[in-house]
């Protein structure tokens, strides 16, 4: 029998929780390209991603759901198109702690949105514990006048529930036929 392979991209700014949410749904170890910060982001974190980060998850025996991540900074970005090529859909995390999350939702929706126009797009909403302000409420509003339609979530990356919803949310939005 042959394997199915499916491929989901992670994405959004420095410390939105990219990494930790590979790393709590993989069946593997991940593997990441964390290098320490030299720049602005060493005040949000000691290391950040420079060119991805990689996890697996086993569905069944024959199916497979490569997990990547993209690096959260625009220097970056030349990875991004590298990244989604073959890709299945974009998970968006957004950091509620932020200065102005609304700006990063438009700077990554436009950043990706030829592939989201292609694919589909979940949000996930992270640090609304440390910060419930802006709401759920708020972003939904936010995608809306970005003319985008998707789920959104508030998630801790570091619960592999959450982030398995959030997987989950995506892959009912490409197939609403699919069992739970």
């Amino acid at each position: 029998m042959t394997t199915v392979n499916k491929k989901i991209i992670f994405t959004g700014p420095v410390g939105a929780g990219k990494t930790t949410a590979i790393a709590s749904i993989s069946d593997i170890d991940i593997v990441t390209t964390d290098e320490y910060a030299s720049d602005m982001t060493k005040s949000r974190k000691p290391q950040t991603t420079v060119a991805m980060d990689y996890g697996l998850i086993h569905l069944g025996e024959n199916e497979r759901v490569h997990l990547y991540g993209t690096p959260g900074q625009e220097r970056f970005d030349f990875m991004w198109d590298i990244l989604t090529k073959g890709g299945i859909g974009l998970i968006l995390l957004l950091d509620n702690t932020r200065k102005d999350p609304f700006q990063d939702m438009k700077f990554y929706t436009n950043a990706f949105r030829d592939f989201i126009q292609q694919q589909q797009l979940v949000v996930g909403i992270t640090r609304m514990d440390m910060q419930r302000s802006p709401s759920l409420q708020d972003y939904r509003h936010w995608l809306n006048s970005l003319s985008l339609k998707a789920p959104i979530l508030e998630v801790d990356a570091r619960s592999r529930a959450d982030v398995t919803a959030l997987v989950q949310a995506l892959l009912y939005s490409l197939d609403p036929g699919l069992e739970a």
